[in-house]
């Protein structure tokens, strides 16, 4: 799995005009999944995330996790994180998972999101969306599952 992650005061998706995802303070990740991931990727990248201390404390230090601020969480799916762009000008997404198998772990990893987390949003599985927000810091991370990095 891959994953941006960034530290928002807010995000929102929007499709078509109409708001279909929105949280306050909290990450806004994106998150692209890849032919070889399956639980165990899940669950190590959501803990991963979740526990990442991004958020500062009083004396300016980035301490603080997802968790510990009771943060939100507006996870939106993006194939586009697999596009190899190493030959040609047209980016390929051979090493994307399958769309259909795709959904079902992105479906996982947000079930399992909302057993932990208080508020998660999502956007639409393969729509074409407008994304906004309000990135704090900025704070933005790319994260690998242990897989990938394999």
């Amino acid at each position: 799995m891959r994953a941006v992650v960034q530290r928002v005061k807010k995000a929102s998706v929007e499709i078509e005009g109409r708001i279909v995802g929105e949280i306050g303070r909290g990450i806004l990740l994106f998150l692209g999944i890849g032919k070889e991931d399956d639980t165990p990727d899940v669950q190590w990248m959501l803990d991963k995330i979740i526990n990442l201390r991004i958020f500062e404390k009083e004396d300016g230090k980035l301490d603080e996790s997802l968790i510990d601020v009771n943060g939100d969480l507006l996870i939106v799916s993006q194939f586009t994180l697999y596009g190899d762009c190493s030959k040609g000008r047209r980016p390929s997404f051979s090493s994307a998972m399958d769309s259909k198998e795709a959904r079902n772990v992105f479906e996982s990893f947000v079930s399992r999101a909302r057993e932990r987390i208080k508020k998660v949003e999502t956007g639409v599985f393969q729509a074409s969306m407008d994304v906004s927000l309000i990135n704090e810091g900025p704070v933005t991370l790319i994260i690998e599952s242990k897989r990938s990095k394999q």
